[in-house]
């Protein structure tokens, strides 16, 4: 009886990530159970290639896709038949990426890493009752900052890139996101998961002194990043939950919870910009534009200024996005200008 509660539980936190990051409103299933969502950051390096996962029909699985900054070259590099795969994370040399697979049996949710073409996979799970879910490497690429619930206990942990090593770190619940010095990680905390209030939060690397940036009634998206520089975090206003109306917007912020500025101004809820990370150069930021229930992946400034169309608006809705150093081997290859 205990492991069938325990799997009923960790399909229904499943659920409730998946809502989450398409803005869903499963309020009474937030209402029973801990919500647990993702975690990235951008390393400094050569701009290559963004990744991102899509759910092309509603009853296929949700693979994962890299595409070149200038919209060439979109492949799918995952193809599962019995599971999802989700939230990539690239190495900071790019030539992985730690990935989630979401399945309907123990482990329910997992990480793994594969190449960065999407071969050689690693199964870093073991197969328990449990889910443990995005992960995101350490700017030395030695370990593995994710969540872990096990039905009971919710937390951050990190272990080595080979599964080893554990370590609870403790804080929750979503985006435990290392800093590009690996002095501390930033992470996205719930205060109301029924009413979808959220907050960004930095701790230690450890998982001491946890500081709030943002009050929680911003309801800040589970997707957020540093700067490869470290001064800046970018993160989602109102990218949870949604409420009828009010847009989610870009904004920017400082480690210390200073100097909040909002890189775009939409309103009325039929348009929103939702971010997924910095480029490894600092020079832009990645997103989705969601427009009348259109979608398109885009790159704007810092600041906010020359957006642009990645790929333009259609049916295909890139989430999760992540955007990876070029490895030096392929630094001969114009990617990223």
């Amino acid at each position: 009886m205990k492991s069938t509660v325990t799997a009923e539980i960790l399909a229904t936190s499943k659920a409730i990530r998946e809502s989450h990051l398409s803005r869903g409103t499963l309020v009474l299933i937030a209402a029973l159970v801990m919500s647990v969502v993702p975690a990235y950051a951008t390393f400094p390096g050569v701009n290559g290639r963004i990744a991102f996962q899509v759910q092309v029909t509603p009853d296929a699985h949700i693979q994962i896709y890299t595409v070149r900054p200038d919209g060439h070259s979109l492949h799918q590099i995952t193809h599962f038949t019995d599971a999802d795969a989700v939230r990539p994370d690239w190495s900071p040399d790019g030539r992985q990426i730690l990935f989630e697979i979401d399945r309907d049996h123990p482990p329910f949710c997992g990480i793994a890493s594969m190449n960065a073409d999407g071969s050689n996979i690693v199964e870093l799970t073991p197969a328990e009752f449990v889910c443990e879910n995005d992960p995101h490497f350490t700017p030395d690429g030695a370990r593995i900052v994710f969540d872990r619930f096990d039905g009971v206990d919710e937390a951050f942990w990190i272990m080595d890139i080979t599964g080893n090593n554990r370590q609870r770190l403790g804080q929750c619940c979503a985006d435990p996101t290392p800093s590009p010095n690996g002095e501390k990680f930033s992470y996205v905390a719930f205060q109301d998961e029924e009413n979808f209030l959220t907050a960004l939060y930095t701790a230690n690397i450890d998982g001491s002194n946890p500081q709030p940036l943002t009050p929680f009634d911003f309801g800040v998206a589970v997707k957020q990043d540093w700067a490869p520089d470290g001064r800046h975090l970018v993160f989602t206003k109102n990218g949870i939950g949604h409420p009828p109306g009010i847009s989610a917007n870009i904004a920017t912020i400082r480690p210390d919870g200073t100097g909040l500025q909002l890189l775009t101004h939409f309103q009325g809820g039929d348009v929103q910009a939702l971010v997924g990370s910095y480029s490894p150069d600092g020079r832009w930021i990645v997103f989705r534009l969601e427009d009348h229930g259109r979608f398109g992946l885009y790159k704007m400034r810092p600041d906010g200024s020359h957006m642009r169309a990645i790929l333009p608006l259609s049916d295909f809705r890139p989430r999760v996005i992540a955007w990876g150093a070029k490895p030096i081997e392929a630094e001969d290859e114009d990617e990223g200008k």
